[in-house]
């Protein structure tokens, strides 16, 4: 196949930033390359190849059919081009075989650890993590370590005979906790340490719910200023997860996902390979309050970070297919609109009916050209728009487990949506709803309590003392606790 064979592939990749592989006859890649712009920059190669280097002319040759994928921003398709060139070694690659283009984060082998940027990864006990895209966006994110988890930055001795007498200006600022003088606790370092590798390995999610475990014990022991600053902290963090930088794609795929993708790509009949897939689902509370959800996947591997959950709210009861219908239509009313990155497979849990609902969302928002499949239960069978019967891949082979796994995903995420929406309601709704307790002598019991099992459990006379309570309000609250205890609270399993 020449290259005026596959330019209408080229004619019809997006405008948007990401990564593009050139393969060759047995689909092994041959060349790895970034770009602002997937489609001028993949039609440059055609363009001018009669005036190009020979290693070039030779390129263009060998290419047989082209893969992308699409990314959120140009310094994300950077991090993305280095992980699949360390991991392929294309033949037509010349940089960036070692991926010692990018700056590492150091963090020193010391009793109270500092962190550095470095470019040189040496055998020195020390730990590294990255390559980064920039040392420009390693110094914001530094900025945001210093302010919430500042460590110390002075090379001095911080060994218990060498403390200084005084500590420098860093510490009356609140920027260091003073080890060298010997005012920093071990533990405690430690911890904080432990919370700045897992934000630069980009597990926001975990750091956040190691944080709030804090903030919690923080405010049950009336820490406030602690559990404030806790709070900042992970509003911080939620933050920059929203701009658009993902940590996720730390690993390529490996070879079973990589012949699962090409076995999908060839399966569904897509024009790329699936490198983004997202799937969905919906879960219900009770018969009740519906949530649907979104998960995401990139080189077949979850990125928790990008999974989105909605609230349903022009469905009323229970209705599977018309909730499908408005998760798809929001999740790509607002990807269309802010020009995010879109998938090359969606995958919706459930038969025939959710697909016809997913589909016509997709036509409502313009992107009726995206593959959309649909994956039941039981037998799992594969509805394919425009085809009368569903089709069936081999059990176990890897284009299937691709699949399961999202739709897995997807599933278990929709019923965690309703169940911290059930936690949620207990824990707030239940005291709020309570005449005459109201939102502030509510956040005023969990402040002091922890939760409303724990309040459930308290004697009239102890809760009397609290401020604002008195016996006459106690008893109201427990007897209205009591007789909440004993329905049917929480059902956490989802439909469809």
């Amino acid at each position: 196949m020449g290259p005026f064979d596959i330019s209408k592939k080229v004619a019809e990749l997006p405008l948007r930033p990401g990564v593009y592989m050139f393969l060759d006859d047995n689909s092994g890649v041959i060349y790895v390359g970034k770009a602002k712009t997937l489609r001028k920059r993949v039609q440059s190669y055609f363009r001018h190849c009669d005036f190009a280097s020979p290693r070039l002319r030779k390129l263009v040759e060998s290419i047989r059919d082209i893969s992308v994928i699409r990314t959120e921003s140009e310094a994300e398709a950077l991090i993305v081009e280095a992980r699949l060139i360390k991991q392929y070694q294309p033949f037509f690659n010349i940089d960036l075989k070692m991926g010692d283009r990018y700056p590492y984060v150091k963090i020193t082998d010391e009793p109270f650890p500092r962190i550095v940027i470095t470019r040189r990864r040496d055998h020195d006990g020390a730990g590294y993590i990255g390559p980064f895209v920039s040392v420009r966006e390693l110094r914001q994110m530094f900025r945001m370590v210093e302010r919430y988890f500042p460590l110390r930055t002075c090379k001095g001795d911080s060994r218990r005979g060498s403390w200084r007498e005084r500590p420098c200006v860093r510490y009356e600022l609140g920027k260091c906790s003073a080890p060298c003088a010997g005012k920093a606790d071990h533990s405690e370092y430690r911890e904080r340490v432990a919370d700045i590798i897992l934000l630069l390995k980009g597990q926001s999610a975990d750091l956040v719910g190691r944080l709030r475990e804090r903030m919690d014990r923080a405010s049950g022991s009336l820490d406030f200023e602690n559990a404030a600053r806790l709070r900042d902290t992970i509003r911080s963090l939620w933050k920059m997860s929203r701009q658009h930088v993902s940590f996720a794609l730390t690993e390529p795929p490996g070879s079973d996902t990589w012949s699962g993708l090409l076995a999908l790509k060839e399966g569904l009949a897509l024009s790329v390979v699936p490198w983004r897939i997202e799937g969905f689902d919906v879960s219900h509370f009770s018969g009740g309050e519906t949530f649907g959800v979104c998960v995401v996947f990139e080189q077949g591997i979850s990125n928790p970070g990008l999974y989105r959950k909605f609230r349903i709210r022009s469905v009323e009861g229970v209705d599977d297919f018309r909730a499908i219908r408005e998760t798809v239509e929001r999740r790509y009313s607002r990807v269309v609109r802010e020009s995010g990155a879109l998938p090359q497979l969606i995958l919706v849990d459930g038969g025939s009916q959710q697909l016809r609902f997913a589909l016509n969302a997709l036509e409502s928002v313009g992107l009726s050209y995206i593959t959309c499949v649909a994956i039941a239960k039981r037998e799992e069978l594969i509805y394919i728009p425009g085809k009368t019967e569903p089709v069936r891949f081999p059990e176990g082979s890897q284009a299937l487990l691709i699949l399961q796994r999202v739709r897995d995903e997807s599933h278990r995420f929709a019923i965690a949506a309703n169940r911290n929406a059930g936690r949620k309601r207990m824990s707030r709704s239940a005291l709020e709803e309570i005449p005459g307790i109201g939102k502030i002598r509510s956040a005023g019991l969990l402040s002091k309590f922890g939760s409303v099992g724990r309040i459930s459990a308290l004697s009239t006379e102890a809760l009397a003392k609290m401020p604002g309570i008195g016996p006459d309000r106690a008893r109201k609250i427990l007897n209205y606790l009591g007789a909440s205890e004993g329905g049917d609270v929480e059902n956490p399993e989802g439909n469809g």
